[in-house]
């Protein structure tokens, strides 16, 4: 890299001042010319990704289209201007505690943002994913520090992102790119950086979480850190639909090498399922590509440590094989261990396995399953609950939400939609904080609440001012509303 960490910060610290004042029509068509241009240039990024990561050509379509549309997404929302969060409370010479001054409050951009981006999603998660486009929704400058799984497709990719938006009359500096473990470390200690966010491995995580808390002004750094995402199947379900049930999970252990974070760890189910031969039929028989040969030779050991593990048994065995390239090949690994085997010992089982594999605890009649989730699990980002009418699952899905920031039912944890209401995000160690980073409330990382009190009209920002010149909702208290606060019955 030629231009040094100090001048990549100052340029976006300049830009961020830009940012600040750009209206928020022009932000939001900046981030729908961005998604175009994506669109424009698919091909050509397409076939990058591919080389570069051994993702299959449908996945990694798929995989654009979502990055373009999460893009126009927050277009959306910074047209809605609802994530601004303004309230206004007049002057009130009568309010109950005594004379109001008039305070006004909104969100503002919290500065410049540095996103560590992610291996397994070259899109979705990288130099044009979510990360950098809900900070950029939210007016902020992105520094993306590259995934060194793929460095051609980042380059050419912030290379587009960098020219679509200065085309739609952003300011210079405002998509940037570092490359390199170092630079990213000397980034994210730069007192011009504002907020980090980063999706990748527990170890890695927390040793940069450490970094952004040590430093002598700390920021907020978000992030998503990976997770086992338990499943938990009950009886009257398997006997309704046991096939079914085996072909689903064959499929979200499968897809993707099992490079993903919301792939099912551990499925906990009756110890009679009888659905060995269902999920060996239901198990791809093709190889996969694994990322590279750092998470290829992770796996590799991961596997070994839990086929190794007292009472554990194959269902379907899988495959590895290491080429010349030391590139990982892989096909599926099934495997199961009895609840009575698994309990005693569950620290051998239960960190997350990055790769094609997942453990069936065969669990016995009237296992409290809520029970085994409260006591066993930390945070995670998904626990998924199969069910039949007439079961009372009510304590498992409590237990459950305060376990995962998203609970589903008679589904699988991969897949994870982009839509106003979706939760990414769960309790240490799935995040480092309770936001999400997919949907519009991810917006919600990269802002902080500003009061002004008593304040000129010329002063305000313009969603603060009475002529509210941007159109955004605002929340306003008028004079003499508030006089019988604390009279209220109760």
């Amino acid at each position: 890299m030629t231009t040094s960490i100090d001048t990549v910060a100052r340029t976006a610290d300049a830009a961020a001042r830009a940012l600040a004042d750009v209206p928020p029509a022009v932000r939001a068509k900046a981030l729908v010319v961005f998604a175009d241009a994506l669109t424009k240039n698919a091909e050509e990024l397409i076939a990058l990704a591919m080389e570069e990561t051994g993702l299959a050509e449908a996945r990694l379509r798929g995989e654009l289209k979502r990055t373009a549309v999460q893009l126009r997404l927050f277009a959306d929302t910074i047209l809605d201007g609802a994530y601004l969060d303004v309230r206004i409370d007049r002057a009130d010479p009568e309010f109950a505690l005594g004379p109001r001054p008039d305070v006004r409050s909104g969100n503002e951009p919290i500065g410049p943002v540095l996103n560590f981006a992610a291996g397994n999603f070259p899109f979705a998660f990288s130099v044009a994913g979510g990360d950098t486009a809900s900070a950029l929704a939210a007016g902020n400058p992105v520094i993306v520090k590259a995934h060194p799984g793929h460095p051609r497709l980042s380059r050419r990719t912030a290379e587009v992102g960098a020219a679509a938006l200065a085309a739609a009359g952003l300011p210079a500096g405002t998509l940037q790119l570092i490359e390199g473990q170092d630079e990213g470390t000397a980034m994210l200690k730069h007192p011009l950086v504002k907020a980090a966010s980063f999706t990748g491995s527990l170890r890695a995580g927390r040793l940069l979480a450490d970094i952004a808390a040590a430093r002598p002004a700390p920021i907020p750094f978000y992030g998503e850190l990976g997770s086992v995402n338990p499943v938990f199947a009950t009886p009257a379900a398997i006997a309704e639909r046991g096939p079914e049930f085996a072909a689903g999970l064959a499929a979200s252990v499968g897809g993707s090498a099992g490079q993903l974070c919301t792939k099912p760890g551990l499925v906990f189910l009756p110890a009679d399922h009888g659905l060995d031969k269902e999920i060996t039929a239901a198990v791809a028989a093709e190889e996969q590509r694994m990322l590279d040969p750092r998470i290829a030779d992770g796996y590799l050991h991961r596997r070994e440590a839990i086929l190794s593990a007292a009472g554990v048994r194959l269902v379907a065995p899988g495959s590895v094989r290491i080429d010349e390239d030391g590139q990982g090949w892989v096909t599926p690994t099934i495997a199961a261990v009895p609840l009575a085997d698994f309990r005693p010992h569950p620290d051998a089982l239960l960190g997350e396995c990055f790769g094609p594999l997942t453990i069936l605890v065969e669990s016995p009649e009237g296992t409290d399953y809520a029970e085994l989730l409260d006591t066993l699990f930390e945070g995670e980002l998904t626990v998924a609950v199969h069910r039949a009418d007439g079961d009372d699952v009510t304590a498992l899905v409590r237990t459950a939400a305060r376990r995962a920031g998203r609970v589903l039912f008679d589904g699988w944890p991969t897949g994870v939609a982009v839509t106003p209401a979706m939760q990414h995000g769960g309790p240490w160690p799935a995040t480092t904080s309770g936001g999400t980073s997919v949907g519009t409330a991810a917006i919600k990382r990269f802002v902080r609440a500003v009061a002004y009190q008593n304040a000129p009209a010329e002063a305000l920002p313009p969603a603060l001012r009475d002529d509210n010149p941007w159109r955004v909702p605002q929340a306003v208290a008028p004079a003499g509303e508030s006089a019988a606060w604390g009279d209220r019955a109760i």
